[in-house]
């Protein structure tokens, strides 16, 4: 499928127009019920997620989508031997979404042979009234859109000063964040630890603002595989956590292992 600029400004206005529904929805005295895996869904999830599907299916009739409600309910294509697909998140951090702290987004990925390509991801309360939006083609760059402007983003090197270390603001693990730690970074200096919701920590990666995100904890393909595109059309990437290979996604389950995700030079 050709990757364009035209493709990724359609799913740019598809993710905006699920966050606009999101937003209206956060507005509200909204209600929010626990999923089999027991993980909370509410009407925004849903109703972003009827939005992303419709455009999709408009955009691209023939490419299968992945999205994380409707595979909750059993109704997941089969994506394997390599082809092209989508994997939607039409709320990921819904927890955040809940506490109402901002920090959840609306993530789109294209898939093929198994790695991110293509991926869009928005941060709908976060960044001025259009919300922060991410988006980014591998090999051709990406970038960053708010009330700032639109502008190129990229992963910055290692600083001088130390590492900037990322972990989940709603599923962290100090101890094994620790150990992970000792054992990959031989020693160099941890200079700030974060937390951030959602896949706006891939993003963060992918715009220079931070340098490591190991994620040791239960994930799935949609949650991160957005973020993923967008960082690694910034020059990171996304690896196993136990032997450094990179995360391939079309999996048995959607279910991820351990990882890490990194900027240029952090982790070996």
């Amino acid at each position: 499928m050709p990757k364009t600029t035209a493709l990724l400004d359609a799913l740019s206005a598809l993710a905006r127009e699920a966050g606009a529904v999101i937003m209206a929805i956060y507005a509200t005295d909204f209600s929010v019920r626990g999923k089999s895996d027991a993980s909370p869904v509410t009407e925004a999830d849903e109703r972003a997620e009827a939005v992303i599907l419709a455009g999709l299916r408009a955009l691209t009739p023939d490419v299968p989508i992945v999205a994380e409600e409707e595979a909750a309910a059993g109704l997941a294509p089969l994506v394997a031997g390599g082809g092209p697909f989508w994997l939607v998140d039409p709320l990921d951090g819904t927890r955040e979404f809940v506490a109402r702290n901002g920090e959840f987004t609306v993530n789109i990925a294209l898939i093929e042979q198994g790695v991110p390509v293509m991926g869009v991801v928005l941060a709908p309360a976060l960044g001025g009234p259009l919300g922060c939006l991410y988006a980014g083609i591998v090999g051709q760059g990406a970038w960053v859109e708010d009330a700032d402007g639109r502008r190129e983003i990229h992963c910055r090197t290692e600083p001088v000063e130390g590492l900037t270390v990322l972990a989940s603001r709603s599923h962290g693990d100090a101890t094994a964040l620790e150990a992970f730690l000792a054992h990959h970074l031989a020693g160099r200096r941890v200079a700030q630890m974060g937390n951030a919701g959602s896949s706006l920590k891939l993003c963060l990666l992918a715009a220079g603002q931070a340098d490591l995100y190991p994620r040791l904890g239960r994930t799935m393909e949609w949650d991160i595989a957005a973020g993923h595109a967008v960082l690694a059309a910034a020059g990171g990437r996304v690896c196993r956590a136990d032997d450094g290979e990179p995360l391939r996604y079309g999996k048995p389950g959607f279910e991820n292992p351990h990882f890490f995700a990194a900027g240029l030079g952090c982790a070996r």
